[in-house]
C-alpha cells in the first residue's frame, strides 16, 4: 500500500472517533466554560502523543512477519466488532448512533453538575469531561495509527491521516458550534469496519505465511468480498425481521 491509500484509510477511521470526541468537547465547552475544556483536551492530547511516541517505535522493532500476524489479528477483531454493530444498526436490531441525542445527554449532565475549582483548573467537571472524552476516543485513534502505520512501515503517513481527520472535524465543529449530526457516521463505521476487517485478514494471513495472488492487489478483491458479505447479512437480517413481523401484523388484523 502506498502512502495515499494509507492516509485516506486512516483519515476516515479516525474521523469517526473525532466526531464522537467533538460531541463531548462541545457539550463541555458550550455548557460549562471553554478554558477548562481546552485544558482537559490539551492534557489528553499530550498523553496520547506520549503513548504514540513510546509504543510506535517499539512495535516497529518487531520482526515484520510476527508484526503483521499480531496486527492483522487485532485489526480483524476490531473491524468485525465495528461491522457487527453497523449491520445490526442497518437492520434495526440495534438503535442508530444519534450524535444529537448523545450531545443532549452530555449537556444535561453538564448543566446539573456542581462547579468546582481544583488543581489550578477553574471548572474541574469541564476539564475531566473533556479529558476523558478525548483520551478514550483518542486511544482508538492511536491504535489505528500504530497498527496501520507499523504494518506498512510508514507511521508518518498514518499520523498525517489521523491529524488531518482531527483538524478537519475540530475546525468544522467549532465553526458550527454544534455536533456534526449531518455526517453519516453509522455508514462511515460500516465502511471502516469493512476496511479494518479486510486489511486485518490480509496482513494476518501474510504473517501466517500466506502468499496472496498479486500481493497488495489482492486487496482490490478482498475488500469488495467483505463488503458483499456484509451487505448480504444486512439483506438477510432485514428479510428475517420482515418475515417475523408479518405474522404478528396478520394476527392483529384477525383479532381486530
Amino acid at each position: 500500500m502506498n502512502a495515499l491509500p494509507l492516509i485516506l484509510t486512516v483519515f476516515v477511521a479516525c474521523a469517526v472517533e473525532a466526531i464522537e470526541a467533538l460531541t463531548i468537547v462541545l457539550a463541555a465547552g458550550i455548557t460549562r466554560e471553554w478554558k477548562s475544556t481546552f485544558q482537559g483536551m490539551a492534557v489528553a492530547l499530550v498523553v496520547l502523543a506520549i503513548i504514540t511516541a513510546a509504543v510506535g517505535p517499539a512495535i516497529t522493532h518487531l520482526p515484520l512477519t510476527a508484526l503483521r500476524l499480531i496486527i492483522g489479528a487485532l485489526l480483524a477483531i476490531f473491524g468485525l466488532q465495528w461491522l457487527r454493530k453497523a449491520v445490526l444498526r442497518a437492520t434495526g436490531y440495534k438503535g442508530l448512533h444519534d450524535e444529537a441525542s448523545a450531545y443532549l445527554r452530555e449537556v444535561t449532565a453538564a448543566e446539573t453538575a456542581a462547579r468546582e475549582s481544583k488543581r489550578g483548573v477553574s471548572d474541574w467537571y469541564a476539564f475531566t469531561l473533556s479529558f476523558k472524552g478525548v483520551l478514550l476516543e483518542g486511544l482508538e485513534v492511536v491504535f489505528i495509527v500504530i497498527t496501520f502505520g507499523a504494518s506498512q512501515d510508514n507511521i508518518g503517513a498514518a499520523v498525517i491521516g489521523a491529524a488531518a481527520a482531527v483538524v478537519v472535524i475540530t475546525v468544522t465543529g467549532i465553526a458550527v458550534r454544534a455536533p456534526l449530526t449531518k455526517v453519516p457516521e453509522n455508514w462511515m463505521k460500516f465502511a471502516v469496519g469493512i476496511m479494518l476487517t479486510s486489511f486485518g485478514t490480509f496482513w494476518g494471513a501474510e504473517g501466517a505465511g500466506v502468499a496472496w495472488p498479486g500481493n497488495d492487489a489482492a486487496l482490490l478483491v478482498l475488500v469488495p468480498v467483505v463488503a458483499l458479505v456484509s451487505a448480504g447479512y444486512v439483506f438477510w437480517l432485514r428479510s428475517r425481521k420482515a418475515a417475523v413481523g408479518a405474522p404478528a401484523r396478520q394476527s392483529e388484523v384477525v383479532s381486530s
